[in-house]
């Protein structure tokens, strides 16, 4: 599949980083650092615009790298660019360590992947069909 895309930014364009890659890393689009203190969100720009094709939306993801080394995860996540949202793909980050943490410009800071969805029309009705588990909520096949 093709997906226009305009760049802003003078990092390279998304990429997957193996054959096997669900997920494009996202790069930090900053003029300078941006410090993170704990428990703080941020929004960091990445430079890039992009022109979905009806029935695709970008997921923006965490990146286990960043999460696991610097606490830093995706607020919101999985985040949804809806396809016909044209600005700038903003990432909104939170600081989930004790320590600040510093963002720096070019930084893989989240993953996107491109996901195929479908649109629904309701069908109200005054009941629904029985199923094996009914009602059951939280926990309730089990530990």
């Amino acid at each position: 599949m093709k997906v226009k895309i305009t760049k802003n930014s003078r990092h390279p364009l998304p990429k997957y980083q193996t054959e096997g890659s669900s997920g494009m890393d996202l790069q930090a689009f900053i003029d300078e650092p941006v410090r993170v203190k704990p428990l703080e969100r941020v929004l960091i720009p990445t430079g890039i615009s992009l022109e979905l094709p009806p029935g695709f939306e970008a997921q923006i993801r965490p990146r286990s790298g960043i999460a696991i080394n610097k606490g830093i995860t995706v607020l919101n996540s999985p985040g949804t660019i809806d396809s016909d949202y044209r600005g700038d793909v903003g990432i909104m980050l939170v600081n989930l360590s004790n320590q600040e943490v510093e963002i720096l410009d070019g930084e893989r800071i989240a993953q996107m992947v491109i996901a195929k969805y479908e649109s629904i029309e309701w069908v109200e009705s005054i009941d629904l069909d029985d199923s094996e588990r009914g009602t059951g909520g939280f926990g309730s096949t089990g530990d």
